[in-house]
């Protein structure tokens, strides 16, 4: 077992080595960024597809839950396919894109009053859960939308990530 010191010029050579990875980095954000929005781009288009689809199949036929199925299914696929052919690293990311969205419609729905056929005497939980996942009941706020413009298009966002992290291919580590 040795206990060799490292020179002074092994470790100048690693910090150079790590001050060019980082610019290597810093020049990369504007095309991972432009990868994102693709991605984010593509994930929103295949759930509002799959929502004009439902349209014309009449929407009161079609369940709550089925849809929040297929929000999520649809895009998992897409997603899949998509990262297949053009292999990105950004492709997964677009999760957060869903959760930040949901958390932003979360905070609109919790300052928003409440009155007769609007959540009427609900607590924070119950206009949470009314507007976005109860699948019997509505609670009147913002027109009992709270699915289309919350839940629906979060689950797709959250399922093409989850869709392109499994096509993604495994990359060897570097040793």
């Amino acid at each position: 077992m040795s206990t060799e010191i490292p020179h002074d010029n092994d470790l100048a050579y690693a910090d150079e080595e790590l001050i060019l990875e980082d610019r290597i980095n810093a020049a990369n954000l504007g095309e991972q960024a432009i990868w994102v929005l693709i991605h984010t781009v593509v994930a929103i288009g295949s759930w509002v597809v799959m929502m004009l689809v439902i349209t014309m199949l009449k929407p009161e036929s079609i369940p709550v839950l089925i849809t929040l199925a297929l929000s999520f299914g649809i895009p998992f696929v897409v997603g899949n396919i998509f990262t297949r052919i053009k292999q990105n690293d950004m492709a997964p990311y677009t999760w957060l894109i869903g959760l930040i969205w949901f958390l932003i419609i979360c905070l609109w729905i919790l300052d928003m009053p409440t009155g007769p056929n609007q959540c009427y005497h609900c607590d924070a939980s119950q206009k949470i859960f009314l507007t976005f996942f109860s699948p019997t009941e509505e609670g009147g706020l913002i027109d009992g939308e709270g699915r289309l413009i919350g839940t629906w298009p979060a689950a797709a966002w959250i399922g093409y990530g989850i869709g392109s992290r499994f096509a993604l291919k495994k990359k060897p580590r570097p040793e």
